[in-house]
């Protein structure tokens, strides 16, 4: 009677360029969006950040005020989870390269009210062509459809940051 050699070991799962062994961080969520955005920081330097000297947040902030005429530096902060000083730090070099324009409010002149200037616009339209260009030749392995799940999915993790906040401290779902 012949012997069976035994089956061969699954695979090991390895993160990106390193062979290292990841097979216990394979389903972390947070581990896998954090290997998914060093390649689009990637993209991003390479397509907006160096050639438009554009930090991230400056980049997203722009482009939520183009896309929000009139919204609020405290809106941002919130939306962003970003701490209200950096956001005016972010807003002043905006502000300062011509991009947005701040106006007080009506009803509530300690309000700002922000809005991009033309070129503002401009560039807030120009980086994200240039983004979505980028981000689906480099994630070109992704078919369409998989591409708007991966975003709507992303999407869908996200907006777990408003529920959480609704729950009082230390209750769980």
């Amino acid at each position: 009677m012949a012997r069976r050699s035994p089956a061969p070991p699954p695979p090991r799962e390895h993160a990106p360029l390193s062979r290292l062994d990841e097979a216990d961080l394979h389903g972390v969520l947070g581990y896998q969006i954090a290997q998914a955005a060093i390649a689009t920081t990637a993209v991003f330097d390479r397509e907006v950040g160096q050639p438009e000297s554009l930090r991230r947040v400056e980049y997203t902030v722009l482009a939520l005020v183009q896309a929000n005429p009139g919204c609020t530096a405290r809106q941002l902060a919130r939306g962003l989870a970003v701490t209200p000083p950096n956001i005016t730090v972010c807003l002043d070099r905006l502000t300062a390269r011509g991009l947005v324009e701040r106006s007080r409010g009506e009803a509530d002149a300690r309000v700002q009210h922000l809005r991009t200037t033309a070129s503002g616009s401009a560039l807030a339209r120009r980086c994200t062509q240039r983004l979505l260009a980028a981000e689906t030749t480099t994630f070109a392995a992704l078919s369409g459809a998989e591409r708007a799940m991966l975003v709507e999915l992303l999407h869908k993790a996200a907006l777990t940051r408003a529920a959480a906040s609704a729950r009082p401290r230390g209750e769980a779902r």
